[in-house]
């Protein structure tokens, strides 16, 4: 009982503190159009995906031109739009047509990070300005826009800063008008998860070896079952791996420290045992 009274508090705490960590997480703000008066442009970023091997941002980018490029009859851009981002996104130039309510244009920028780390893997972009283009041909106007940053990714704590260029001259896109740099780190939740199940793979061959090492010496009764055991332990590896939040990439400091001590360990074990059943046969 009092084993069971153990194991059920810890599970119990575990869910609400898992709980109380997610609720913590709050998304970014949504997006604000009343700074910098109704004809700045305002370009928003909304997070969408992280591919961590690839080091790759998808985001949907929105284009909110001024009034003047806007048709109120039908709310409707009143002439050509383009969108480019620097750095350059992987599409370059987005192109919002006249006539057309702006729709979401899905892009990826690049973000820096080394995903061996993980689960204390953190990736952040360079920083992020924008330029629109209004009207055609050789009425096009570069125009300055203020890039705002929007939504959330599962499973990261997203944070968005601002870098200011001194040298930039001042536009009317705002008060605060500086490049954004937006950072990603694991959320506590998810990295309590990846630790549990760490703590599962060490546990694992430690127990194995607890169980062999007796019987190899001759302490304890050479047990039969125990093949069985022994096999599903190694065969359990792979999947615990590969369940693990983020899926880290093959060769990662969790496979090296980890999962390599776990199926050395394991076959150590699996090795006393046939040892020890090589003894008690005449």
């Amino acid at each position: 009982m009092g084993i069971l009274v153990v194991v059920i508090s810890a599970y119990a705490l575990s869910l609400f503190g898992v709980h109380q960590l997610q609720e913590a997480e709050a998304p970014l703000p949504p997006l604000d159009l009343s700074q910098g008066g109704g004809d700045a442009t305002i370009v928003q970023l909304r997070l969408e995906e992280l591919k961590p091997t690839t080091n790759r941002l998808t985001v949907n980018v929105l284009v909110y031109p001024g009034i003047s490029a806007y048709d109120n009859r039908f709310d409707v851009l009143g002439t050509d739009v383009a969108v480019r981002l620097y750095p350059t996104s992987d599409l370059g130039d987005l192109h919002y047509p006249k006539g057309k309510a702006p729709a979401q244009l899905s892009t990826t920028v690049e973000a820096h990070g080394d995903p061996g780390n993980w689960p204390f893997d953190s990736y952040s972009t360079e920083p992020i300005s924008a330029d629109a283009f209004v009207g055609s041909g050789g009425d096009t106007k570069k125009v300055p826009a203020r890039v705002e940053v929007t939504g959330e990714l599962d499973g990261w704590d997203v944070s968005v800063r601002r870098v200011h260029d001194p040298a930039a001259l001042p536009t009317q896109r705002g008060s605060d008008n500086g490049n954004v740099v937006i950072t990603l780190k694991r959320a506590k939740g998810p990295l309590i998860f990846d630790l549990g199940i760490c703590l599962v793979l060490i546990s694992l061959p430690t127990l194995a070896l607890l169980v062999a090492i007796p019987m190899a010496l001759g302490r304890r009764k050479f047990l039969p079952p125990f093949a069985t055991w022994y096999a599903a332990n190694l065969f359990a590896i792979v999947p615990l791996r590969n369940i693990l939040p983020g899926a880290p990439p093959p060769g990662s400091w969790i496979d090296q420290a980890i999962v390599q001590w776990v199926l050395i360990a394991l076959v150590t074990a699996m090795s006393l045992y046939i040892f020890a059943w090589i003894r008690q046969g005449d």
